[in-house]
This record gives C-alpha cells, sequence and structure tokens, in this order.
C-alpha cells in the first residue's frame, strides 16, 4: 500500500505491508501451508527482502494476529518501462473464498498507482479455472502470452507433476476495462472471438489420471499458441458445470 495509507480492512481482516527481515518468515510458512511445497521450491525470506527493499511489494493478510495471506512483487522493466512482477499471491485453505485474495490485489493495485505503476503482470496456471475467471473477469486483467512449463516440474502436489504451463497475465490498473470491471461490469467482447474449453473436472482429472490431464494441457497449450500467434488475447472467461472456457478475439494496444 502507499506509505502512510490505512490498512484495507473487511471481516476482520486487514492487510498491511511486511517491511521487517522478522516479519518475511510469514511468506515461507504460508507457501508450504497452502501448496504444500518442499525446500527446494519454497522462495525463501530472503527473497522477500530483496523484493521490499528494491522496490517491489511484500503485502500480508492477517486476520487478528495470524498470517492467512500473502502477496510477493518484483519490480521490472519491458522495454524501459516499469512494472511489478506479482510471483505469489496466496491465501490459506481455510480463508480461501472469503474475499481475501481480491483485497491483496486490490492492495497491490493501491500501492502500484501510488507510485505511478501502470502495470502489474503475473503468471497462471490456465487449468486453475477459478483463477481464470477471477483474474480476466473479476480484475480486467488480460493474457496474451503462454509460456510452456515456465518453472519446469514441481514438488507441488497442486501440480500433479505437469508441466507448469503459464498464461502471462497484464493488468493494466489505471485503464477503463479494469475500472469498469472492478465496478461490476461484465466484459464486452468483438463480434469475432473463439473460445477455448477445459473440462470443468479438469483438477480431478489431474489427481486420478495425470496421463490424460497432460494431454488436456496440450491440446490447451497448441490452441492458446495459435491463437495468440494470430494476436488475439485472452480477454473473458466462462465457466459452468461441464466447462471452463476462455474468450479470446483480437487485441491491439
Amino acid at each position: 500500500m502507499a506509505e502512510g495509507s490505512a490498512p484495507v480492512k473487511a471481516r476482520g481482516i486487514f492487510i498491511r505491508t511486511l517491511r521487517e527481515a522478522s516479519e518475511m518468515r510469514a511468506g515461507v510458512d504460508l507457501q508450504k501451508k497452502v501448496w504444500g511445497y518442499g525446500d527446494i521450491d519454497t522462495v525463501p525470506e530472503q527473497m522477500f527482502i530483496v523484493a521490499s527493499e528494491s522496490g517491489g511489494q511484500v503485502l500480508a493478510a492477517f486476520h487478528e494476529k495470524e498470517p492467512v495471506g500473502f502477496a510477493l512483487a518484483f519490480a521490472g522493466f519491458h522495454d524501459g518501462s516499469p512494472y511489478l512482477h506479482s510471483h505469489m499471491v496466496a491465501v490459506t485453505p481455510e480463508y480461501q473464498d472469503r474475499g481475501v485474495g481480491r483485497m491483496l490485489k486490490l492492495a497491490q493495485r493501491e500501492d502500484a498507482l501510488a507510485r505511478r505503476f501502470n502495470l502489474i503482470e503475473w503468471t497462471f496456471d490456465p487449468l486453475q479455472l477459478k483463477n481464470a475467471h477471477f483474474n480476466l473477469v473479476r480484475l480486467g486483467a488480460i493474457a496474451r502470452r503462454y509460456i510452456p512449463n515456465f518453472y519446469g516440474r514441481t514438488s507441488s502436489p497442486l501440480h500433479a507433476g505437469l508441466p507448469t504451463d503459464r498464461l502471462v497475465v497484464e493488468w493494466w490498473i489505471q485503464s477503463a476495462r479494469v475500472q469498469n470491471l472492478l465496478n461490476g461490469s461484465s466484459p464486452v467482447l468483438h463480434a469475432e472471438y473463439w473460445r477455448i474449453s477445459i473440462p470443468a473436472a479438469i483438477r480431478r482429472i489431474c489427481a486420478s489420471d495425470p496421463a490424460q490431464a497432460e494431454q488436456i494441457q496440450s491440446g490447451v497449450r497448441k490452441q492458446f499458441e495459435r491463437h495468440l500467434a494470430d494476436g488475439c488475447a485472452a480477454v473473458g472467461f466462462e465457466l459452468n458445470q461441464q466447462h471452463g472456457s476462455y474468450l479470446l478475439e483480437p487485441y491491439e494496444d
């Protein structure tokens, strides 16, 4: 958050910036609690300190004195323009679906606006359908890049041994699109758009049949690579009992 601003508060939960080295351990512990990471895949507390001291963000959500989520971002440049790369946002299982993740993202945006950033980026697994809806519909982000096996295969049970394919999210935090969607509007699509659909049961498939899940992932990868190469962006998402569907359309800056 901006220096001197009041913490974001809702339903007994508040968010504040972590500044002291002694506080950063919370981010390490939460990674293991949320994702089941082994030590080799866990971002150490020293990197939280580096992010804090080099223009990034280290935010944590608390219920009373208990940390229940965090956001970690690093400062970066694209073609000479500064942006924030949101490396991790995590919420403990018992506090998920309570709006904590949205609070963390809005706190990231508030801090970024105060420091005159226009763009926050992050990556997410295209097979995480709730995340897709949250990123593209609730926050108003778009995706124009797909990176196969971005982190390599990890020890996290959430990855089910699959390649860590990732969509790169662009959150243009001052844009009319973002402001409208944060105010509750729905995405408006062009007349011409395409769908990339994934079974709604994909998480169950990942757990029960990783080979089938990897086939689905491979098909999704090929579709994204084709449409993105043609100048499209993922700008919307629909979810029903059968499928989650990315909505892509031609996109220009």
